[in-house]
């Protein structure tokens, strides 16, 4: 029997419509859709699909939001495993991802576990969260020879990443809202940000001046810091 691919797909930040075509036909092809769970019942990703994948066969697979490494390495083999042996029997599986799936994605780590196994895997490229943030705040990431750093700002302090002479994308900055606002008034660059929360999804709101988002943002909230003028 020959063995099933695993395509990485990226979902894009939240709107149906961002979907790629590619996506919509590896997605309508799929026998399986491969589905993170985060433990806590909401399904972002598999929401913005849902009109895409009739009724296909779903595989749950856990993904706890934790950051000891040791669980998050049996996770990640548990799932592979799991993957392998649906392409194994010949299924050609699509776990959906949100967003890009080479940016910050679970899907990343489950890529090279399937790939090392000796299986076929390919990624499906994704509209990033902090494109569609600028679209909606109407406004450039870079232009000419400015850079771009990209930063996971609920994983350490970012106070570092100020330092750089580049724009700034703080993504999933929710738990930090107050401690990142604190940080760039001390820098001096709190005139300079905006935030869009819940991009693309319900619930989205859009601050063009970061200083009047509530502290209490969801996880997907995304600011951009630009150095114009500087």
């Amino acid at each position: 029997m020959k063995r099933g691919i695993l395509y990485g797909v990226g979902v894009g930040p939240g709107d149906p419509e961002l979907l790629t075509l590619k996506a919509r036909r590896i997605l309508s092809e799929a026998d399986v859709i491969a589905v993170p769970d985060k433990g806590s019942g909401e399904k972002t990703a598999l929401n913005i699909v849902k009109d895409y994948i009739q009724d296909k066969p779903l595989h749950t697979c856990a993904a706890p939001m934790v950051r000891d490494q040791a669980v998050l390495d049996r996770v990640r083999d548990s799932i592979a495993a799991e993957l392998c042996g649906l392409l194994e029997e010949g299924k050609t599986v699509a776990f959906i991802t949100l967003g890009d799936p080479s940016i910050y994605s679970t899907y990343l780590y489950i890529h090279r576990r399937v790939l090392a196994a000796g299986y076929e895997a390919k990624m499906v490229p994704g509209v990033p969260s902090f494109c569609a943030v600028a679209a909606q705040l109407g406004d450039g990431l870079c232009e000419g020879s400015d850079r771009l750093l990209i930063v996971p700002a609920s994983h350490r302090d970012v106070a570092d990443c100020l330092a750089v002479d580049a724009n700034l994308v703080f993504m999933k900055a929710g738990r930090e809202i107050g401690a990142l606002r604190r940080t760039l008034a001390e820098r001096g660059l709190l005139d300079r940000a905006a935030m869009v929360e819940n991009c693309g999804m319900d619930g989205e709101r859009v601050f063009p001046r970061f200083a009047k988002a509530p502290e209490d943002s969801g996880y997907f909230s995304v600011v951009v810091v630009k150095r114009d003028g500087e």
